[in-house]
Parts: structure tokens; sequence; C-alpha cells
């Protein structure tokens, strides 16, 4: 998928610049600049070869290639036109795109440029390039208005390319800080929040004025659903649980523990008297009356595995949040009375 997306931007940018080429062909033609027309055409073949390489997914001589010649296109054309023609200002849009190529090569696992050699290389080619166009006249003379037309128009495309590639790069860091964030705080098998993001939120909860609850809650049997079934159909088990769990406690915040095992934190109807709905849901539940709904949706349920049937139960322990708890305690009542359920019938609810 990164590919294809890499692809496509890759060949949007490929035909604007080709465009480009065209579109100033015409231009240096008709101002009688005959270098930078005949100059034109290797650089129209150059990116005309560019959807080649793309196609072939050989991005890597794409890069060096294309943005190689761009640089050395603006050059030429700011010696030949002069400063006031505004093509040096592309140097400054270049920059951007070589560090976006280090992230398109790290994410195609192929060798990267040296971004820092390469920005050397743009910013020693705009320094020459306009020293050079300040302490001398230009190759070409050419009316001051066209200059300045060209200076608004060039202005605008370096500064579009900026905002282009900036608002790229930032979503971006958006989207792989979100899938930090996701895999360190959410369970890969059951797709439900894991131990540690549980037990930031049991903190906070703690902290809290409202009353809360947790349950901790044991798949009966998992052992055996393991050895009998095998462990993809206990992975399935699990997932299928989960999926009930979500299902049923939309309000709660609910976690694999570890295991075979799930704690839930759910918010007490008496912590919601300002009737602020937040994540806990605007219709809230006592705490065993929602684990007993879930404890009888899951006894219910026939687990279908590879053409075997599974029955599943549940055991649960809630314990209400107190000040005499600590967190390390509250969870660990809860724990005592799972296990008291446990020892006695299981597929039942302790409070």
């Amino acid at each position: 998928m990164v590919l294809e997306q890499i692809k496509k931007l890759t060949y949007i940018i490929n035909s604007v610049i080709l465009f480009l080429v065209f579109a100033l062909m015409g231009f240096f033609w008709i101002s009688g600049a005959r270098v930078l027309v005949w100059f034109s055409i290797p650089t129209a073949g150059v990116y005309l070869l560019g959807y080649y390489l793309i196609r072939k997914e050989n991005l890597d001589l794409y890069v060096r290639l294309v943005y190689g010649w761009l640089t050395l296109y603006m050059s030429l054309a700011t010696i030949c036109l002069g400063y006031s023609f505004g093509f040096h200002l592309y140097s400054m849009s270049m920059i951007p795109i070589i560090f976006y190529t280090e992230y398109m090569a790290y994410q195609l696992k192929t060798r990267s440029i040296s971004t820092t050699g390469y920005c050397a290389l743009v910013i020693a080619a705009y320094l020459i390039t306009t020293g050079y166009s300040l302490s001398a006249s230009p190759v070409y003379e050419t009316d001051s208005r066209i200059a300045a037309v060209f200076w608004i128009t060039n202005s605008l495309a370096v500064l579009g390319f900026v905002t282009f590639y900036s608002r790229i790069m930032v979503k971006m860091i958006i989207a792989s800080d979100k899938q930090l964030t996701d895999r360190a705080n959410v369970d890969r098998l059951t797709r439900l929040y894991n131990r540690h993001y549980m037990m930031e939120r049991l903190k906070e909860a703690y902290e809290d004025s409202a009353s809360y609850s947790i349950a901790m809650i044991d798949i009966d049997n998992f052992k055996g659903i393991n050895d009998k079934y095998g462990h993809s159909a206990g992975d399935e088990v699990l997932k299928k649980v989960a999926e009930a769990m979500t299902e049923t406690c939309p309000g709660s915040v609910v976690s694999r523990w570890g295991g075979e095992e799930f704690l839930i934190l759910t918010k007490d109807p008496a912590g919601t008297a300002d009737g602020a709905a937040g994540e806990y849901g605007a219709d809230s539940v006592d705490a065993p009356s929602l684990i007993e709904k879930l404890r009888e949706k899951v006894s219910k349920m026939v687990i279908e595995f590879e053409g075997q049937k599974i029955a599943v139960t549940l055991t649960a322990g809630i314990e209400k949040k107190s000040p005499d708890l600590t967190v390390d305690r509250w969870i660990d009542a809860a724990d005592e009375k799972l296990y008291f359920g446990k020892n006695n019938g299981k597929n039942r609810v302790v409070t």
C-alpha cells in the first residue's frame, strides 16, 4: 500500500514538472533563448524516462536522475535569464523533496541518497548561480515586465511545492505516531487495549472523584480448549470473546490483561450525575448487570472454527473503587473474587 501511494505521488509530481518543462520551452523559444530551448529537449526526455523508472519501481535511480537534472536545469535558467526571473527559488523547494525521498527509501527498503550531501549541492548551486546573476548581466535580455510575471509565477510554484511537501511530511509524522501508539497500547490478536494501557487508565480512574468498578474476567477451561482444538482455535476463541466484550460494553475500557484474562473498567451510574456521556457512554449501567449480560451473551455463543463448534463460558470478579485500596490492591481484590468464582462452579459473576 505504501509503495502504491509513493508511486502515485511520484507520477503526479513528474507530470507537473514535465508540463512546466514544455511550457517553459515555448517561452524560451519566443524569448530567443536558444540554449535553454535545446537544453529543454533532453530535460523533457529525462522526465519521460522518469515514467518508466516509476513503473519499474526503480525509484532510487529516479530520484538521483530527475532531481539532479532539475537542479542543473534551474541553475542554467538562472544564469541565462538572470536573478529577476526567480528560477533560483526552485532550489528551496528541492530541500523538503530531498528529505521526503529519504523517507521513501526507508519505506521501500532501498538505498537512500545522501540528504546532507545533496542539500549542500543544491545550496552551492543556488549561491553560485545567484551570485553570478547579481554580478553579471544575463545571457539573454528580456522585458522586465515578463521577468516580474515569472518571478511571481515561480514564487507561487515554489511556495506551493513547499506547502504540499510540508503537509505530506506532517501527515506522515501523525500517521507514524498513531501507529506507534497503537502498537504500544493495543493487543495485536484481540485488538483490545493491552495491560500497559489499562494500568494508565486505572491510575486515572483512581485519582478521579467519580465511582468506578473493574471486572477481572477469565475464559473457563481455556487450556482444555487449546488442548482439544489447538492453539489456533484458542486464538479464535479469544478474538470472538473480545468482540463480544466490545459489543456489550461500548462505554467501558476493555483490555486483554494477559493470556485468557481480561479486565474491564466501567464508570458506575453514581459517577455520571452530571449527565455527561464521555467515554463511558450515556446509558451507564452498574457493573454487575453489565458483566452478567456479557456472561450470558458468551455462554450462548457457539464459536465455529475449521468445522468444529466450541462452547465458551466466562467467570468474572467485580470490585468497586475504594479509597482504602491502592490500584494494585483494587486489581487483586477483583482477581480474588474471580478465583473464588473459578473454584466454585465457574460461569458466574462474583461481586
